[in-house]
């Protein structure tokens, strides 16, 4: 089994310590944090600490503080984006109405600090804070870019820098904070900051594929809601720079056309399937190149990094 249930258990028993109350605004922060997230960055977190060491206990509060972080992320960016729907159940501003649910995310982004000062060793609290902080800089600078190509077509290196901001950025951090936590060196946390690199991408890309792709009730919103709401994925950027004129003029007509139904979503869908194709290769590129920066590490301990990067580009929501 890829996700390891004990480890899973730990993260949410430390979590929970974070957000023991019973008001309504603990329970909107717990809205999100306990509906059913996969606990990827937390998770990852673990498993880079445990290629040398072994006390989990010692990596748990670390680890949380990624998670509160994300979660924080989550709730803004549901309210930024007038999203009603995720993990398939109503978004925190829809339950709690929007001043609580930017209160929640407040309180969460303030948890994950406090989770940080429960780090035993103080010099590496310091280094792992300086890690997050930068990590949260730049989901927000990742997210202001993502905001702002609503309003014109970014090129490609445009695009991959927002990923690596807005989605990237907290895997790496959630690695880095692994690594120091395990004491690595230099030149194995630069391996580890690498091979985060690459899967915060292929996690990106897979999330703009299964949206066009994926089952709905599996992705929890529905198919092609991207080409409603015009954003411009890597997919989009692809296809716009390769379809001849006739083809591009009808996406064109498509994106961003919230009004638009199954009918012209799947026709949309039909002229994109090239530039799908064109995600999936780049994707199967960046999760090897990912793998190969792990080969400094033991074999047997750096097995489950290898098959989670394997698992992002196969996973199904």
């Amino acid at each position: 089994m890829l996700f390891d249930v004990e480890i899973l258990k730990k993260i949410d028993e430390e979590l929970k310590k974070y957000v023991d109350k019973n008001d309504d605004l603990y329970n909107a922060s717990k809205h999100l944090l306990f509906a059913g997230g996969k606990r990827l960055r937390p998770y990852l977190t673990v498993i880079t600490y445990k290629l040398k060491k072994d006390n989990v206990e010692e990596i748990l509060p670390a680890a949380a503080a990624v998670e509160l972080i994300h979660n924080y992320t989550l709730i803004h960016d549901d309210i930024m984006d007038n999203d009603d729907e995720r993990r398939g159940k109503p978004t925190v501003h829809v339950v709690y109405g929007e001043p609580i649910a930017i209160l929640a995310g407040d309180l969460l982004y303030a948890k994950a600090f406090e989770a940080v000062s429960n780090i035993k060793d103080s010099k590496k609290a310091h280094d792992v804070l300086k890690v997050l902080s930068k990590a949260c800089v730049e989901v927000c600078e990742g997210q202001a870019m993502d905001m702002k190509f609503e309003n014109y077509n970014p090129s490609m290196e445009e695009y991959l820098e927002m990923i690596r901001k807005k989605t990237g950025a907290l895997l790496e951090a959630s690695v880095e904070i692994g690594a120091i936590m395990a004491d690595c060196s230099e030149e194995e946390k630069n391996a580890l900051r690498e091979y985060a690199k690459r899967i915060g991408l292929t996690f990106q890309i897979q999330d703009d594929v299964l949206d066009l792709i994926g089952d709905k009730n599996k992705i929890g919103k529905p198919v092609g809601s991207d080409i409603r709401e015009g954003k411009k994925t890597i997919i989009v950027i692809h296809a716009l720079k390769t379809l001849d004129e006739e083809k591009k003029k009808k996406l064109l007509e498509f994106l961003g056309n919230k009004n638009i139904g199954e009918k012209e979503i799947k026709e949309a869908i039909e002229i994109l399937k090239p530039s799908i194709e064109y995600a999936k290769e780049l994707m199967k590129i960046k999760t090897e190149e990912a793998k190969n920066y792990l080969k400094i590490f033991d074999e047997e301990r750096r097995k489950v990094l290898e098959d989670l990067a394997d698992f992002i580009i196969s996973r199904i929501h």
